[in-house]
C-alpha cells in the first residue's frame, strides 16, 4: 500500500478496497516500526488522525469526497497545527501548543485529508542536512549513516520510506529540493505568494514558501492545487486564481523550449552527478523539448546574497522569542536582560545563534548600506537574470545538489561548506520563482536530483514536464530496499 500513487490510493478508497481508517492504521504502524532507525517524525498525532479517517470515511460514504479525502499525509512541524505542539525543531517551542491551524493546515483539512503527525527539520528551517533539529538529526532511508538534506529532512525521510504518501514542506532556499533530490522524491517550491504564509512559523519573509514532497509529479499536483490560493491573512499572498494543475499533467512537450545554465554545470557539480542529468537530457529531447543553453551571470552571487538577505529577515523574524509571552523561559533570573539573554541562549542551536548574529549585524548602523542594501540590490540583478532568460525558454534545467547525500556530520564543522550545497537552488527564492526537484538516476545507490525552474506562476508547466519526464522513466519509482 506504501507505493500506491495518490490517485491509486483515492481510487481504492472510492471502491471500497481499504478504508481510510484501514490505511491510517496502515501508515501509523509503519511509523511505528520503522521511524526509530529514522527520526522523521516530532510528534505523532495517531488520535487525531484516527478521527480524521473516520471522518473522511463518512464523507466517502456521502458522496462528499473530494480526491485527497482519507488520504493521510504529514505536516512539517513548522507549521501551526491547533492543539497540537507545534516546535520548529527547536527547544525554544518545544512545549508550544499552537492556538490555531495554518492555512495550509485549514485547507488540507477542510480537503479531508489525515494528519499521520509532524516532521522533524532542521531548527527554525536553518540548515540543510537536518542535523540541526533539538529533536536530533534525521537519517537517509537510502543509506541511514547519510543525510537527508534540509531543512525538510523530516518530510523527505518519511515518505521516502513509505510512511506517508506525501508532506508537506517549506523551502527558503532549497529546504524542499535539496532534501528531494537526495531521497529521490518530487518536490516543488510554488511561486513567491501562491501558498499562504499565515500560521508558517517564519524564518525569511520574503523567501520562505510552503510546498510538497511526494514520489511523483502527479502526487505532487492535486495537493499543491488545494493548498495554492489567495489568503487575505497574508499580506504577501498573491491574488490570482490557481491553475488545474492536475489536468495540465497530461498535455505533450513537443516544442518545449528548455534553458541550460552555463553557470550550473561549470565547476562544483560531481561529475558522476552530471552524466545523470545529462541522460535525463536526452529523455527530454526524445520528448520533443528543445534546448539552449543561457546564461544566469549572477547566479554564483545568490550563496552571498542569500547568507545577508535571509539571516537579516531571521534576526528580525526571531526576536519575538525572548522568555516573555511564549516559547522556552529560562528559570530563577534575577532581571529582565538575564531573562532576555539565558532564555534565548538556551533555547536557540549553534546554527540558529549564528543566524542571528549575522543578520543582526547587516541590520546595525554603519553595516546596514555596506551589506543588506547591497545584497537586495545583487538580488534584484539575480532576477533580472531569470526575466530575461524566459523571454527566450519556458523552464531552466540544472542540478539540484551539488552531489549525492554526504555523511551525517561531514560537514558539521565546516558552515561555508554546508552553505554551499544550497547553490543552485537559493537563486530561486531570490527571484520568487517556482522550482522543482525531481530524481533522474543513481549514483553508488544513492539518488541524483534534477532541477527544474519556471516563470511565475507556472506550476502547471513544471508539473508537465516532470510528469511527462516520470511518465517515460521509472527512476521515481525506486524505493530504498531497507524500508520496502
Amino acid at each position: 500500500m506504501h507505493t500506491l500513487s495518490i490517485s491509486e490510493l483515492s481510487a481504492g478508497l472510492r471502491a471500497k478496497r481499504f478504508s481510510s481508517r484501514e490505511l491510517t492504521l496502515h501508515f501509523l504502524k509503519r511509523i511505528e516500526t520503522l521511524d526509530p532507525q529514522l527520526n522523521s517524525l516530532i510528534t505523532v498525532t495517531a488520535e487525531r488522525a484516527l478521527a480524521q479517517a473516520d471522518a473522511a470515511d463518512a464523507r466517502l460514504a456521502s458522496g462528499d469526497a473530494t480526491e485527497l479525502t482519507g488520504i493521510p499525509l504529514i505536516q512539517k512541524d513548522i507549521f501551526c497545527t491547533l492543539g497540537v505542539r507545534t516546535s520548529c525543531a527547536s527547544k525554544m517551542l518545544d512545549k508550544f501548543i499552537a492556538p490555531y491551524d495554518a492555512t495550509i493546515v485549514e485547507k488540507l483539512d477542510a480537503a479531508g485529508m489525515v494528519m499521520l503527525g509532524k516532521a522533524n527539520m532542521d531548527e527554525f528551517a536553518m540548515g540543510s542536512s537536518n542535523e540541526t533539529s533539538w529533536y536530533g538529526p534525521v537519517k537517509n532511508p537510502w543509506d541511514t549513516q547519510r543525510v537527508p538534506g534540509g531543512s525538510s529532512g523530516g518530510s523527505v525521510a518519511a515518505v521516502a520510506a513509505g510512511l506517508a504518501p506525501i508532506a508537506t514542506a517549506t523551502d527558503t532556499g532549497g529546504s524542499i529540493r535539496q532534501p528531494a533530490a537526495l531521497t529521490n522524491l518530487t518536490g516543488i517550491k510554488p511561486t513567491y505568494g501562491r501558498v499562504s504564509r499565515y500560521g508558517m512559523i517564519a524564518f525569511a519573509s520574503s523567501l520562505d514558501q510552503a510546498g510538497v514532497v511526494a514520489r511523483s509529479a502527479e502526487d505532487c499536483a492535486g495537493v499543491l492545487q488545494a493548498m495554492s490560493g489567495f489568503d487575505v491573512r497574508d499580506s504577501t499572498s498573491v491574488d490570482r486564481p490557481v491553475d488545474d494543475y492536475v489536468s495540465a499533467l497530461g498535455r505533450d512537450i513537443k516544442g518545449l523550449r528548455i534553458g541550460l545554465p552555463k553557470e550550473y554545470f561549470a565547476e562544483g557539480l560531481a561529475p558522476s552527478s552530471r552524466e545523470r542529468i545529462d541522460q535525463a537530457i536526452e529523455t527530454f529531447k526524445k520528448l520533443g523539448a528543445t534546448f539552449t543553453e543561457i546564461s544566469l551571470p549572477n547566479s554564483p552571487l545568490s550563496v552571498p546574497t542569500y547568507y545577508v538577505v535571509a539571516p537579516a529577515e531571521a534576526s528580525s523574524n526571531l526576536a519575538r522569542f525572548d522568555g516573555v509571552r511564549f516559547g522556552h523561559r529560562a528559570e530563577g533570573v534575577k532581571s529582565l536582560e538575564e531573562l532576555y539573554k539565558r532564555s534565548r541562549g538556551e533555547g536557540f542551536g549553534s546554527e540558529v545563534q549564528r543566524r542571528i548574529m549575522i543578520g543582526t549585524y547587516v541590520l546595525s548602523h554603519g553595516y546596514y548600506d555596506a551589506y543588506y542594501l547591497q545584497a537586495q540590490k545583487v538580488r534584484r540583478l539575480i532576477y533580472e537574470d531569470f526575466r530575461r532568460a524566459f523571454e527566450s525558454v519556458d523552464l531552466v534545467l540544472g542540478p539540484t545538489a551539488t552531489d549525492v547525500a554526504f555523511k551525517l556530520g561531514e560537514k558539521s564543522d565546516d558552515p561555508v561548506s554546508m552553505y554551499l550545497n544550497d547553490i543552485y537552488t537559493i537563486a530561486a527564492n531570490l527571484a520568487g520563482i517556482p522550482a522543482m526537484s525531481l530524481g533522474c538516476g543513481f549514483v553508488d545507490g544513492l539518488p541524483v536530483g534534477l532541477q527544474l525552474m519556471g516563470n511565475f506562476f507556472d506550476e502547471g508547466r513544471l508539473l508537465n514536464a516532470a510528469h511527462q519526464y516520470q511518465q517515460a522513466t521509472d527512476w521515481h519509482q525506486q524505493s530504498p530496499a531497507a524500508f520496502k
